[in-house]
């Protein structure tokens, strides 16, 4: 196992890989035509430019865009980006963000601050706290300068056939407000996921995901709020991936 505690944003990424990765969702800024929504993601990244550092290109469009550098040794791992960032108005933000992570691949803290350019405000100002061992992946975040706490927790139950559990609990300090989302994952099939969400909010969310040629990618995800007075028609969506 590598030593490295990876980046600040390996924080809490098993969980939310199960509970949030791929479920139909959009950008703030979206395509819209007749009833659908959609947006196009594009990445790519470089790794080893020279030793310990990596580039990331990363491109939501038509949401956001970012470039991001990335250094890693055996004890931390240090990002910075600069981008823009798309907001309600429909027009973009500059934006830079700067995170650090020290620790070992066991136990590991770190915080990450981005910068408004335009306002030359800080508008995030994050911090956490991972666990991890071969039996559970636990986290603790402090987000949104210190108004939300989140607390998720992984274990996966089979590697051979990517079986997983994951329970995610947050907390608004501001609003007062508490909320928890559980999920599971399964592949039936070496190239057939599965996947099902359910928050307290009283939605409930499912994805299948399709492998092909281990490179090619079709979700079809869906997601329905019980809880709505005007709206109970499920969202459905379908995302293409295709991965280097």
């Amino acid at each position: 196992m590598s030593k490295c505690p990876g980046i600040y944003f390996d924080i809490g990424k098993k969980a939310r890989g199960v509970l949030q990765k791929d479920y139909a969702h959009q950008s703030p800024i979206h395509f819209h035509y007749q009833f659908m929504d959609w947006n196009v993601d594009l990445s790519c990244q470089v790794e080893e430019i020279v030793p310990g550092f990596r580039s990331l290109f990363n491109c939501t469009i038509p949401d956001s865009g970012k470039v991001e550098l990335q250094y890693l040794n055996n004890f931390s791992g240090v990002t910075g980006c600069i981008g823009l960032v798309g907001n309600s108005n429909g027009g973009y933000d500059p934006a830079v963000n700067i995170s650090g992570l020290v620790g070992t691949s066991t136990v590991s803290l770190g915080a990450n601050v981005a910068f408004d350019i335009a306002s030359r405000t800080i508008n995030k100002f994050n911090a956490g706290l991972n666990f991890n061992t071969a039996f559970l992946i636990a986290s603790l975040t402090l987000n949104d300068k210190f108004d939300k706490v989140k607390a998720s927790c992984y274990h996966e139950v089979n590697p051979l056939t990517k079986t997983a559990i994951a329970a995610e609990l947050r907390h608004s300090f501001s609003e007062s407000e508490t909320g928890v989302t559980i999920g599971a994952q399964h592949a039936f099939l070496p190239d057939t996921l599965v996947k099902a969400r359910l928050d307290s909010t009283g939605k409930v969310g499912a994805l299948i995901q399709q492998g092909f040629l281990q490179r090619f990618f079709v979700t079809m995800a869906g997601e329905m709020d019980f809880t709505s007075i005007n709206d109970k028609a499920p969202k459905i969506g379908v995302s293409l991936a295709l991965t280097p």
